[in-house]
């Protein structure tokens, strides 16, 4: 059985990382899924799931820092060329980040570990709204 539900997040931009887990928690608890798998997918080219400790210094730096050198924001992008807007470097992060992500729960809630929670990073350059779709297979 597939149980889908559609998290809706206001973000800021400009490689914003935000904290998922509650969200997520509070869907597996209303679902009342004690055994199954969550899929997590966001929706648009410029922003993408994965886990991480959430802390300060990941957050506010270390994250930001690697994606800097990994597609730099000032570096020349066709893509920004071609459309004249400025987040190519924004749709490249997104793609090596990635925009889905599974998760099993087990006893009704989410296998991770201590330090580990699932994050959405929105690397556009401007505030979006964002939709994640969040899907319980069991």
């Amino acid at each position: 059985m597939i149980s889908s539900t559609i998290l809706k997040i206001d973000t800021k931009g400009n490689g914003q990382i935000l904290d998922l887990t509650p969200q997520v928690s509070q869907v597996i608890a209303q679902k009342k899924s004690d055994e199954a798998t969550v899929f997590l997918s966001v929706i648009g080219s410029t922003a993408g799931l994965t886990t991480i400790e959430y802390e300060p210094g990941l957050v506010n730096h270390d994250m930001k820092a690697a994606f800097e050198k990994i597609a730099p924001e000032h570096d020349r992008y066709v893509h920004e060329e071609t459309w004249h807007d400025d987040n190519g470097h924004s749709h490249v992060r997104a793609s090596l980040l990635g925009p889905s992500l599974h998760v099993p729960v087990m006893d009704g809630r989410l296998v991770l570990g201590t330090w580990q929670q699932i994050i959405l990073i929105d690397f556009d350059t401007r505030p979006r709204s964002r939709e994640i779709v969040c899907q319980i297979l069991s």
